[in-house]
């Protein structure tokens, strides 16, 4: 049994694949098995995985149809037999001590959960040689090569998950924003098995991170932050997200936003509700609102039935804030209620 499963959806990624599957093969920390999940990939993907596998027993690889994001790490899950599961997206990559450092981190403290971030250069430096028309494949990142000192890196440990984590943003004068663990990638962070074994991603949507981070959070994790930028983050530039229609990407934010509250609405504490409430359910409320002005006025009539259904359930109670009593009022209004 290793102690870390890495699970990776594959699809459509020959180009960047090998990138990724070698910095898990070039981690400092070797204990682990990585779950290559071809999601039906029409391209070399799962042969390529299949070389790797066959040069290293750490590396499985399951053939299924494809069936999405949400579905390929769910199949991965029963395959997984560590003690912790990192998630990684096969066309990103991970520093060569980012199981060492989690792993570590998680010993130390008795955490649920890791959390880390992302390259925020690597991204927006990629992003600028894409517009400009210039290599985006070959870049490598200067933060890959720092090494880190395990003894000296600052964290924080919290039993209080929703004290930090949040979508808002925060101005550079809050105390805590520096340890805040910002969006709901789930990609961020090592999780203890048993926390998050029993706990599916809802297939067939986008946004898929925040109704599974929410019921994550509902299991009061406790959490070691230590903000190094471990996970080096591929812009989607013309992927999914980016070219789906907005009434798909509506419908997929209604979906989570759905789900989530239905759980909080169950299980919450009055603390966690609000908190939610405050940090994230808004933010994505407004999120999925604001797709409006890009409908056709053919999907006019679903995304009103969409939103119906989100005041009739009662995900549209207890605005916090000026702001979001204009929303509800807006969203009122355009569904004719």
């Amino acid at each position: 049994m290793p102690a870390i499963s890495i699970i990776i959806p594959m699809y459509g990624v020959e180009k960047y694949l090998r990138r990724c599957l070698d910095s898990v093969l070039n981690q400092s920390f070797t204990d682990w098995q990585a779950i290559c999940v071809n999601d039906g990939s029409p391209d070399k993907s799962g042969e390529i995985a299949r070389e790797y596998a066959e040069k290293d027993s750490r590396f499985i690889v399951i053939d299924k149809e494809n069936g999405g994001l949400s579905d390929a790490r769910n199949a991965g899950m029963p395959y997984a037999t560590g003690d912790y599961i990192l998630y990684i997206d096969s066309d990103d990559f991970i520093h060569p001590q980012t199981l060492e450092i989690a792993y570590s981190l998680a010993q130390r403290d008795g955490s649920d959960i890791v959390s880390f971030t992302y390259d925020r250069i690597y991204r927006p430096r990629l992003m600028v040689r894409y517009k400009l028309g210039m290599d985006t494949d070959n870049v490598i990142p200067r933060g890959i090569k720092k090494k880190y000192n395990l003894e000296k890196i600052k964290t924080r440990v919290t039993d209080d998950v929703y004290e930090y984590a949040t979508e808002r943003t925060h101005n550079k004068f809050n105390p805590k924003r520096h340890w805040l663990i910002k969006h709901c990638q789930v990609w961020k962070n090592l999780y203890k098995r048993e926390l998050i074994a029993d706990i599916p991603f809802i297939k067939g949507i986008l946004f898929e991170d925040f109704p599974w981070w929410s019921r994550v959070m509902l299991r009061n994790p406790r959490v070691t932050i230590a903000p190094l930028p471990l996970y080096f983050y591929i812009p989607n530039f013309g992927g999914i997200v980016l070219s789906a229609k907005q009434l798909r990407i509506m419908k997929s934010l209604c979906a989570g936003i759905k789900d989530a509250y239905l759980a909080y609405k169950e299980m919450a504490t009055e603390y966690q509700m609000e908190q939610w409430n405050k940090n994230f359910k808004w933010f994505f409320i407004k999120k999925a609102f604001s797709k409006i002005k890009y409908l056709d006025k053919s999907d006019i009539t679903e995304a009103k039935e969409l939103f119906a259904d989100l005041y009739k359930t009662g995900v549209l109670s207890m605005p916090l804030s000026k702001q979001d009593e204009q929303l509800c009022s807006d969203i009122v209004e355009f569904i004719g209620e």
